[in-house]
C-alpha cells in the first residue's frame, strides 16, 4: 500500500513538473551549452572540463530556487493529500522523488544527449562523462532536500526564496573565500585536517573535488582539492567523496522528513 501511494504521488509530480516551461528551459540550457562546447572546443576533454564549472554553479542554484518556489505553489495540493489516508512519510517521499527526478533528468539528458549523438570513443572520457552526470544527479538530490527544508521552515514565500538564494551564495561563492581567508590567517599552523573538514562540510566543494579527482587535473583543484588528493588520492579519495555525498543527500532529507511530520499545514 505504501509503495503504491508513493508511486501515485511521484507519477502526478512527474506529469506536473515535466510540463513546466522552467524545466524545459533548464534541460535546453544544458543541451545547447554542451553542444556549443563540443562544436567550438572540438575536444571532449575541454568540453567536459567547462561543463564541470557550469554544473557546479547552475545545478544547485536552479534546484534550490525552482524547488523552493514549486513547493510553495504545491502547498494546497499537499494539504489536499494530507486530508486523505496518506502517511506523511509516504507523501514526503513521493513529493521529493517527483521533484528531484525531473530535475536530474534535465541535467542528464541535456548533457548526455549531445555526447551520445557525437560519440565518445575514449574510455577515459566516458568515465569522466559518467562522473559528471552522477555528480549532477547527486547535487540535484542534495539541493532538492535542502529546498524542502527551506520551504518547510519559512511560511513566507519571499523569505523562503531569499533563504534559498542565500544558501546558494554561501555554498558556491562565499565558502571558498572563507576557506582562503582561514588558510591565509592561520598559515603558520597545520591546517590540512581542518581543510579536509571544511571540504566535507560543503557539498559543492565535495562535488568539485570528486570531478577534478576524476579528471586528474591537480593544477585546477585549488587548495582544498590539493589537500584532499594528498590525503585520499586515487580510489580511496573517490570512495570518501562518494560516501560524503551520500551522507549529504541523507542528512537534509532526514531533516526534511522530520520537519514535514511536525509541520502544521
Amino acid at each position: 500500500m505504501s509503495a503504491r501511494v508513493v508511486r501515485k504521488v511521484v507519477g502526478y509530480q512527474l506529469r506536473d513538473v515535466l510540463r513546466s516551461r522552467t524545466l524545459m528551459a533548464y534541460g535546453a540550457f544544458f543541451l545547447l551549452a554542451t553542444e556549443a562546447l563540443l562544436r567550438f572546443t572540438g575536444d571532449d576533454a575541454r568540453a567536459l572540463l567547462s561543463l564541470t564549472s557550469i554544473v557546479l554553479w547552475v545545478v544547485p542554484l536552479v534546484t534550490l530556487v525552482y524547488g523552493t518556489v514549486y513547493l510553495y505553489s504545491a502547498r494546497e495540493f499537499t494539504e489536499l493529500l494530507l486530508a486523505q489516508p496518506v502517511g506523511r512519510g509516504q507523501l514526503f517521499a513521493g513529493l521529493y522523488l517527483g521533484l528531484a527526478l525531473p530535475l536530474a533528468l534535465g541535467v542528464v539528458g541535456g548533457v548526455g544527449l549531445p555526447f551520445l549523438v557525437n560519440g565518445v570513443d575514449d574510455p577515459a572520457r566516458r568515465a569522466s562523462l559518467a562522473a559528471l552526470l552522477l555528480v549532477g544527479t547527486a547535487l540535484t538530490a542534495i539541493f532538492t532536500a535542502i529546498a524542502f527544508c527551506i520551504a518547510l521552515r519559512f511560511e513566507d514565500r519571499l523569505k523562503g526564496l531569499g533563504a534559498a538564494i542565500a544558501v546558494w551564495l554561501a555554498a558556491s561563492v562565499l565558502y571558498d573565500g572563507l576557506v582562503l581567508l582561514i588558510v591565509s590567517v592561520f598559515s603558520d599552523y597545520p591546517l590540512e585536517r581542518a581543510v579536509l573538514a571544511l571540504t566535507l562540510a560543503n557539498p559543492i566543494d565535495l562535488a568539485r573535488v570528486a570531478l577534478l579527482l576524476q579528471f586528474d587535473i591537480s593544477a585546477l583543484m585549488g587548495y582544498t582539492g590539493a589537500v584532499f588528493q594528498r590525503f585520499f588520492g586515487g580510489a580511496l579519495g573517490t570512495t570518501v567523496v562518494t560516501a560524503a555525498l551520500m551522507l549529504w543527500i541523507a542528512l537534509p532529507a532526514a531533516i526534511g522528513v522530520r520537519s514535514f511530520h511536525r509541520k502544521d499545514f
